[in-house]
């Protein structure tokens, strides 16, 4: 089977014959990490094309304690990079901030060896724009492997190759809170497209605008199982959020 993989301005194919055909090179990447489904993917995607991942790059609220992305403790995304087996490095910045902190950290990164981003945009050209900004700017190259692929699509693949995850943000204007903690499966896909059917305007299947946001718990690049044990639901600027108060690894 071969399978074609477009990372930014770059284009790759390659063959399972049984295992994926490798680049040439062996060129060391960061992950852009939110912990959500579209990060993990480009992971395992640019993990498969022979990209050698050396580190998870997160960034926090202000005060340390929470994702910037997705509204996540801290410590919940520190967990998930320990049962995945790569560093991540969480770096504190407000909104106004974000650019600064986020080439600080790839300046420090490309001192250890790193070559190359890859980012988990899918469809959204300021996103874009920005990635390839900063990345020339810094003298990396950026990978996009989820870059233009449907939608439906990239989640079902995301689901069939083994990849657990829940919701856990939602606006509040089109799903609501109780969408929040239900299992990325195709019952939440076939869901989906029915409730993004009656909206009067094209709305990201993947949530890429912030209509949900996902927390991946189990996949192919985990060594256990994140089991969430106790949450609660938090309305905050439209937006509805669980947070998980306690959770454990199963192996």
């Amino acid at each position: 089977m071969v399978l074609e993989f477009n990372y930014g301005l770059h284009t790759a194919r390659f063959v399972e014959a049984p295992l994926f055909k490798r680049f040439f090179f062996i060129m060391q990447v960061f992950v852009s990490w939110s912990g959500g489904k579209d990060s993990c993917l480009a992971l395992y995607t640019a993990t498969l094309s022979g990209l050698k991942v050396l580190h998870l790059l997160n960034i926090l609220s202000e005060d340390g304690e929470r994702s910037r992305s997705h509204g996540l403790s801290s410590s919940l995304i520190d967990l998930q990079s320990d049962v995945v087996g790569i560093p991540i490095i969480q770096r504190k910045a407000t909104w106004e901030g974000y650019e600064q902190e986020f080439k600080a950290a790839i300046k420090r990164l490309k001192q250890v060896g790193i070559r190359g981003g890859v980012f988990g945009d899918i469809s959204l050209q300021p996103h874009r724009d920005w990635v390839e900004e900063v990345c020339q700017e810094l003298g990396i190259h950026p990978y996009l492997p989820l870059w233009g692929r449907g939608e439906e699509e990239i989640l079902r693949d995301f689901i069939e190759v083994g990849f657990e995850a829940i919701v856990v943000t939602t606006r509040a204007d089109i799903l609501g809170k109780d969408w929040l903690g239900r299992r990325i499966d195709m019952d939440f896909v076939h869901d989906l497209k029915e409730v993004f059917k009656y909206r009067s305007k094209d709305i990201p299947f993947c949530g890429e605008s912030g209509e949900y946001h996902t927390f991946v718990t189990y996949g192919p690049l985990f060594k256990s199982r994140i089991k969430i044990l106790k949450t609660r639901k938090v309305l905050r600027d439209n937006h509805w959020f669980l947070d998980p108060l306690s959770y454990t690894i199963e192996d």
